[in-house]
């Protein structure tokens, strides 16, 4: 493979960290009352699904204990 060389002018790049704008973004809405609420709703559903999940998952991530004396069903003691 050969290689393309040509002249790329890069002054672009250098220009584009002196440009500031003179245009002003407009200022950020302020949350309602009932967007407010429904963010946390949200915020609080996602914590405590990841606390339940870490409670009832952690059982299942403990190895499991073998007994250690073999134990007989009853109808086998009888005999």
């Amino acid at each position: 493979m050969f290689l393309r060389r040509e002249a790329v002018p890069f002054a672009f790049v250098s220009e584009a960290d002196r440009f500031r704008s003179n245009v002003t973004p407009p200022p950020r809405e302020r949350l309602g009352t009932a967007q407010l609420a429904a963010r946390t709703l949200v915020g609080l559903t996602v914590a405590a699904g990841l606390a339940g999940s870490l409670l009832f998952g952690m059982p299942a991530l403990q190895p499991v204990k073998a007994p250690e004396k073999s134990q007989q069903s009853a109808a086998s003691e009888g005999r």
